[in-house]
């Protein structure tokens, strides 16, 4: 085999490593997110649950891929033995006229769910998210706060921040399944990094 050729399948082959090793890393950095700062709940059935699925910016009125994906993540996290479950969506109109609640609440009936829920309408970042669902979330025995994993993370330290009480109910969610979404847990993954990366040293 000629040298350049010998030169550019040994660079295919890193190449392809490298993309193998990034996406490994994105699988068990999601898995792992999907799990830290989720208190260790009773195995019991829940009387009265609240999952929470957190928005994405959504141009338009259709939901974009981020939101179809955490809505359906959403309603795979409810627990079917619950008394009773209500599915919150909550996010404002970010980067449309049209909140992103409503948006993701349409693509959730067109999913199937006949289910309870409530929008939240008025939230513009994850803080926003947090703060204005608390009102929704008093009366619930178990939370479940969906979104991509290491959003999610970050959604459940702002509860524990601003109501400890609140975040001894917290439940893993069912936003974790191996291969799923492959693109958004690698970018998930660095746009975390980065965003504990900026936090002031405890």
């Amino acid at each position: 085999m000629p040298r350049r050729r010998r030169c550019l399948a040994a660079a295919a082959l890193v190449a392809v490593g490298a993309a193998v090793a990034v996406a490994v890393a994105a699988e068990v950095y999601d898995a792992l997110a999907s799990r830290r700062g989720v208190p260790a709940l009773p195995a019991r059935a829940p009387t009265r649950e609240a999952v929470v699925v957190l928005g994405y910016g959504n141009r338009g009125s259709r939901a974009n891929a981020v939101n179809r994906y955490r809505v359906r993540a959403g309603i795979r996290s409810i627990d079917p033995r619950a008394v009773h479950s209500t599915l919150i969506l909550s996010g404002g109109p970010v980067h449309s006229a049209e909140p992103e609640a409503r948006i993701m609440a349409r693509y959730a009936r067109r999913r199937g769910y006949r289910g309870p829920m409530r929008l939240e309408a008025e939230s513009l970042s994850t803080r926003d998210n947090i703060r204005h669902v608390i009102p929704l979330l008093e009366d619930a025995d178990v939370i479940v706060l969906v979104s991509n994993p290491p959003h999610a993370e970050m959604a459940r330290d702002e509860l524990r921040r601003v109501r400890p009480d609140l975040a001894l109910r917290l439940r893993r969610a069912a936003d974790h399944r191996f291969g799923e979404v492959l693109p958004f847990k690698v970018v998930g993954a660095l746009v975390s990094i980065r965003h504990h990366r900026r936090l002031p040293p405890a």
